[in-house]
């Protein structure tokens, strides 16, 4: 009965897809073959086999899920969103290194929705992609986590804290070091404002970068071997990914320190 049941949701797109559709409550026949782009006579046959499997009932000239159905599609939704992510960008989620999310992260990934892959030209490796830019600088507020060197992007916040910007920008001990090394007096501007906000993180910051504000969510991960980076980045402009994200940047703050001051040397 396990596998009869596995196979019954998962081996059928059809099914699959109408079981999720029915999540949001009874649907009849026009709004099933609307929604899912299906003939009557198609999807008849896989309804009568969820009925079968008590999974959805009718009502009317309605169907709806069961409270068995319900159970089994609250707990199927994560599991297909987090399948279609990986699918979507296969290449790059293999080929990096996910230790640095948190498992409780991890394990809500699918909540991403669907991303943009972003891969720098060759020729411009350390430039800002143009529709980064344009989101960055149409956004109220930004949330910034940063583990490697990156002064495109902290010239950037720079210019836009100057204009009001809310920001609150974490970075690792290396990045952290460096900059206010080497750029004393643009550090010194940056704490001077009141709308910027400085975290140092402590220990080893994983992910390279994290983005967050009320436009996009954007995350890049280190690779699994450590000696390419590629500065490959993923964007997503769902709500639920914009909440999530947020979330793991508070959950980096726990291990951060605020900076009021400049270092003394």
């Amino acid at each position: 009965m396990k596998l009869e049941l596995i196979e019954l949701i998962f081996l059928s797109n059809k099914r699959k897809q109408l079981l999720l559709f029915l999540r949001s409550g009874p649907k009849n026949m026009d709004e099933i073959t609307e929604a899912l782009q299906v003939t009557s006579t198609s999807i008849l046959p896989q309804i009568k086999k969820l009925k079968d499997m008590s999974l959805v009932v009718q009502e009317d000239r309605s169907y709806t899920l069961s409270l068995i159905g319900k159970v089994l599609v609250e707990k199927m939704q994560p599991l297909v969103s987090t399948i279609e992510l990986f699918e979507d960008n296969f290449e790059y989620w293999s080929e990096k290194d996910l230790q640095g999310i948190p498992l409780s992260f991890r394990n809500r990934l699918g909540e991403l929705g669907k991303c943009k892959l972003v891969q720098p030209d060759l020729d411009r490796m350390f430039e800002l992609d143009q529709e980064v830019v344009e989101n960055l600088s149409s956004s109220t507020y930004i949330l910034e986590a940063i583990a490697y060197s990156n002064p495109p992007m902290l010239s950037l916040c720079q210019k836009l804290a100057k204009k009001g910007v809310e920001f609150s920008l974490l970075m690792s001990e290396s990045v952290y070091e460096r900059y206010y090394t080497d750029y004393p007096e643009d550090f010194r501007n940056m704490l001077a404002l009141n709308n910027v906000k400085f975290f140092r993180y402590s220990g080893e910051l994983k992910i390279a970068s994290l983005t967050v504000t009320d436009k996009f969510f954007m995350i890049s991960l280190f690779p699994k071997n450590q000696r390419h980076f590629d500065r490959e980045s993923l964007i997503c402009y769902e709500s639920s990914a914009l909440k999530l994200g947020t979330e793991l940047f508070n959950e980096l703050l726990l291990d951060s320190t605020q900076v009021t001051e400049i270092p003394q040397k």
